[in-house]
């Protein structure tokens, strides 16, 4: 088997071109310290595979600082080993990943560590490239909740398997912020205006759903994960192609409710296929108004519940992913989640995970309140860089693209 950085033939790095595309810390010792947080991320490996597990279920295994540099250094020395073929990621428990650990996120902003924030983005969107960018197959096994950087740490890669058990939402317009960790690229690439409505909304899509809309690449019943498993640790290869058959063997058809949204699509097209948050309200009213649809109704509420702000950013941010490669919208994204969580536009992320995570009493206070306090310039800003001071995202794009 030829594999490893610089020697993987050049048409299976076209073909795996092709298949991409379709804290608290307790007092612990040092060293007792270290152990328990490289049991954040747990590696089990077999013949010429090896698999990544994501490794706190009291936590839904929400991604931390630490989780992202230990992804990007064992999937380096990955990638850079002739042996292994393919990578596997899946998650402990009931959840893949039910995104980054906002509750750490906001401890660190209300005592001011800018830079531990900071690295938090710069590990997370590092390794996401990485994993974009991977040399070899990927199979990301979501069996259980998978939420937003829980998306950004699956769907860039090659195979991702969806079962019955499987929530997929892009939910972070509720805690005032934007969908990132790559989302403004893949939802962009959705069907229609799908990726405006999972944004806007942060709706949830089954696992049956995530294949129709091409967010999954295979189905399973989640009984039969263990099987496929024990079919891929047989395979010695670094072809995908072989990868696909063994999951396709073990894979099943699966469609979409007759009440899925994915049935409503010309409906939804109509209604998000708007230049502004506004229009595409009123359009959802009048549509709601007519059909009395379930999806729209509720669609409706959503987006008169979440933070104001976070919708405007939202929208334009999806609407900019139409037209940026991956890396473009990591490091757009970057600049958007600093100033989101900063608080120097608005403090919206706090009270939104204050209301939603902290406090839970679902009663957050938007500043602003409503959309039309929400000021152009303020959209503007979440574009735009901190400060001279403060460097923009880099990511090894001529490294990773010159390979």
């Amino acid at each position: 088997m030829q594999n490893g950085k610089g020697s993987l033939p050049r048409f299976v790095r076209q073909r795996l071109c092709r298949f991409r595309h379709e804290r608290s810390f307790c007092s612990l010792p040092i060293n007792s310290m270290a152990e328990d947080l490289d049991n954040q991320v747990l590696v089990e490996g077999s013949g010429c595979s090896r698999t990544a597990i994501l490794n706190r279920p009291p936590a839904l295994n929400a991604l931390t600082t630490h989780m992202g540099f230990r992804l990007g250094k064992l999937y380096k020395n990955w990638e850079d080993d002739p042996n292994i073929g393919f990578v596997t990621m899946k998650g402990s428990g009931r959840a893949f990943c039910a995104g980054g650990d906002i509750v750490s996120l906001y401890h660190l902003i209300k005592e001011g560590r800018r830079d531990a924030m900071k690295e938090f983005f710069r590990a997370l969107y590092n390794f996401i490239y990485l994993l974009g960018t991977y040399l070899k197959p990927h199979v990301a096994i979501l069996d259980g909740i998978t939420m937003g950087g829980g998306g950004g740490v699956s769907i860039p890669g090659t195979f991702r398997v969806a079962t019955e058990r499987t929530i997929f939402a892009t939910p972070e317009t509720i805690i005032g912020f934007h969908p990132d960790a790559g989302a403004s690229f893949y939802l962009s690439h959705l069907p229609g205006y799908l990726g405006e409505y999972l944004g806007l909304t942060g709706e949830k899509l089954s696992g049956a759903e995530m294949l129709a809309c091409g967010l999954a690449t295979h189905y399973i019943n989640s009984e039969r994960v263990p099987v496929m498993e024990e079919e891929l640790k047989k395979l010695a290869t670094d072809d995908p192609s072989v990868i696909e058959s063994s999951l396709e063997r073990c894979s099943g058809l699966v469609y979409p409710e007759k009440t899925s949204v994915l049935h409503r699509i010309e409906s939804l097209n109509k209604c998000f296929s708007h230049d502004t948050v506004e229009e595409i309200i009123d359009s959802l009213e009048s549509e709601s108004s007519r059909t009395k649809e379930a999806w729209c109704i509720s669609a409706l509420s959503r987006l008169k519940e979440v933070s104001p702000l976070a919708l405007k950013v939202s929208l334009r941010s999806i609407r900019e992913g139409r037209s940026q490669t991956l890396d473009q919208c990591l490091a757009r994204e970057y600049k958007m989640s600093l100033q989101g969580t900063l608080g120097q536009i608005s403090g919206d992320f706090c009270e939104g995970v204050r209301a939603r995570v902290i406090d839970k009493d679902c009663a957050p206070k938007w500043d602003p309140p409503t959309l039309d306090k929400v000021s152009t310039d303020m959209v503007d800003q979440y574009f735009c860089g901190l400060s001279p001071s403060e460097p923009d995202l880099e990511l090894p794009t001529k490294l990773r693209e010159s390979i």
